[in-house]
């Protein structure tokens, strides 16, 4: 399923990405849009976009190979481009997180930038270049905007300092607890990170959004998650990524509290499956069994709002 042919040689998409895309027929289809959006560096309204967000989206994997998500909160302005090909990011080390081990100089990287407030959302993926322990540069390697399906809007606001730590301590679980279970069965959005070697020899890190009516993710009893696909752009970048390296990194946020739920495990994507049927508007699954889970109460300082009357 995953060969590759001298005409797939030039295209933007891997192997995991086609494979997916041939599953339903749009290979073709999809060849022109992954040449024209998928740019090696960023068009002038990503380079205005990052600079007024509060947050940002990071996907990284650590010295082990497991991959994370994570969110990260500053000042808008922490993040700028002086280049195209070239996005700054103010941020300090931080230790409590786990993706913060796979930011050092050299490591590949996936960025999102999303604004709930108006469901606009840009991905990028690139390289970390690292002289400062505050601070890096991310060499683009791949940059494209992805349409507002699937964002519940909110609106945010900071509680605290954004420079100022929380207090409260870090949890460490091997398995879901009461409260991690409330946070995934009660959520309406959360971010996934994938990534794969290409065959130059390249990372490529992924981070994207996940969002449904309030409860779509379903959680079993042996505390897998099952995960439903819905209709989107067809890039398939987080499930092509799956189909090549069966990894993922998952982060929920409390958007209430600041609390953040972060967890890396093994994947399997379910392209044919009766239970689909039992996922409205589903059109295949995935599966993800936690191996490391990181509960880090009061980890941000943003808190979200819905509008009002929902």
């Amino acid at each position: 399923m995953l060969e590759q042919t001298r005409q797939d040689a030039t295209s933007p998409w891997h192997a995991g990405e086609l494979a997916m895309q041939r599953s339903v027929g749009v290979a073709e289809r999809m060849d022109g849009p992954g040449r024209n959006f998928v740019r090696k560096a960023m068009p002038e309204q990503h380079r205005a976009f990052f600079p007024m967000l509060p947050f940002v989206v990071l996907g990284a994997v650590d010295a082990k190979g497991d991959v994370w998500a994570t969110v990260r909160a500053e000042r808008p302005g922490f993040m700028a481009s002086p280049d195209p090909e070239i996005l700054e990011v103010h941020l300090p080390r931080d230790a409590a997180d786990p993706a913060d081990a796979g930011m050092v100089d050299g490591d590949a990287i996936g960025m999102l930038g999303i604004q709930l407030e108006t469901r606009r959302r840009n991905r990028l993926n690139g390289v970390i270049r690292r002289t400062d322990p505050g601070a890096f540069q991310v060499r683009v390697g791949q940059s494209f905007g992805n349409c507002p399906q699937y964002i519940q809007l909110r609106s945010s606001a900071f509680v605290r300092d954004p420079d100022l730590p929380t207090a409260m301590p870090t949890l460490h679980s091997g398995q879901l607890d009461d409260r991690a279970l409330g946070m995934i069965e009660g959520a309406d959005t959360f971010f996934v990170a994938s990534y794969v070697d290409r065959e130059n020899g390249e990372r490529q890190v992924d981070v994207s959004h996940r969002g449904g009516n309030a409860g779509f993710v379903h959680v079993g009893a042996d505390g897998v998650l099952t995960i439903p696909d819905f209709p989107g752009n067809r890039f398939f970048n987080t499930l092509g990524n799956f189909l090549v390296n069966p990894k993922a990194g998952l982060v929920f946020i409390d958007f209430e509290t600041g609390d953040m739920l972060q967890m890396t495990g093994r994947v399997e994507v379910l392209l044919d499956s009766p239970e689909v049927a039992t996922f409205q508007r589903a059109e295949r699954l995935w599966r993800f069994t936690p191996e490391e889970i990181v509960l880090r109460p009061d980890a941000l300082p943003l808190r979200w709002s819905l509008p009002p009357g929902l």
